[in-house]
């Protein structure tokens, strides 16, 4: 695949299945509607596109999503994001040590309720996951630290016929939260507090482009509805070794002033898992983009099954 030049931008494909860089754009100013539309194209095109050398600060980040849609706010999970900035999710582990203690690490490595924990889409335990999640880059190490992104719609596409037609029937329950009766920590108690639990289709049907993709991830993803729990674990198995093929997957190498905006409804992505030995720091900041509700290939929408659709507004209970 070679670069195309849009009217606006210049969209160049990475890998084979996902990902390009998009160059000659400053996203830091306003943008005009044939280059916003161009940016739509790529991001339904190659489901997570780059930019590199902008500077943006919080408002700049917010400003630029909004050209998109309407923001969530920050995560269901924090009270504190910064001044004034309520859409924007600051990613850095030191935060996370200096409210929850020094065993922060270690809770969430067990339990898998941080951002760092695996393969996952964001927030996928809500009925409306976000549309689109846009990172930003502001401190970064100068060794490790690389994010890897999936596209689930080739990862469906590669099943077999008789497979696809048997996931399509599927349905699997995403939590957030009250897994376990033996979490301990304030973290944890922060996380069960604010419980959210939904029912998705297991394939979903992306509302602009048609395409069907997997809508599983091993994050967020508690059991497959209605089979055994020895069969619910053999089909997610199967399909978590599906999407996370690595001919499926781009990897960023991210620097200052480094931006990604991922399809949250066609990707799944694992943050780096390469530095919990080293001390570095990574301060990344994050906005998402207000989510439909997912459907099936049979029509059927989502069921929301505690919590609250995630929004702008989303208040989180603190204790």
């Amino acid at each position: 695949m070679t670069a195309v030049q849009e009217k606006t931008i210049t969209v160049r494909p990475i890998a084979g299945h996902i990902g390009a860089n998009i160059s000659d754009i400053d996203i830091s100013q306003p943008l005009d509607k044939d280059t916003i539309q161009a940016l739509k194209n790529a991001l339904h095109a190659h489901k997570v596109i780059f930019f590199r050398d902008q500077e943006l600060d919080h408002a700049a980040q917010i400003a630029f999503g909004r050209q998109f849609g309407e923001l969530t706010y920050a995560h269901p999970h924090d009270d504190a994001p910064p001044n004034g900035h309520p859409e924007i999710f600051t990613i850095d582990p030191r935060r996370y040590e200096e409210r929850y203690g020094k065993d922060f690490k270690e809770q969430t490595r067990k339990r898998q309720y941080s951002y760092f924990s695996g393969w996952h889409t964001d927030v996928t335990a809500a009925v409306n996951p976000p549309a689109a999640s846009i990172l930003r880059a502001e401190v970064v190490p100068e060794v490790g630290g690389d994010t890897t992104w999936t596209n689930l719609v080739a990862a469906y596409n590669g099943l077999s016929d008789q497979l696809k037609s048997f996931v399509d029937t599927l349905r699997a329950e995403h939590r957030y939260g009250g897994a376990s009766k033996v979490d301990e920590g304030a973290y944890a108690k922060r996380v069960n507090d604010n419980l959210l639990v939904a029912e998705h289709p297991v394939v979903r049907v992306h509302p602009v482009t048609g395409e069907k993709g997997l809508f599983v991830n091993p994050g967020f993803t508690s059991h497959v509805v209605g089979v055994s729990p020895h069969e619910s674990k053999a089909i997610l198995d199967l399909l978590y070794g599906e999407l996370t093929r690595p001919e499926y997957t781009v990897r960023f190498r991210w620097e200052p002033g480094s931006v990604a905006f991922w399809d949250n409804r066609a990707t799944a992505h694992l943050a780096p898992r390469d530095l919990e030995h080293l001390d570095v720091q990574r301060t990344l900041h994050r906005v998402t983009l207000i989510g439909d509700t997912p459907v099936g290939p049979d029509g059927r929408e989502s069921t929301l099954l505690a919590g609250r659709p995630f929004t702008a507004d989303h208040a989180v209970v603190v204790d």
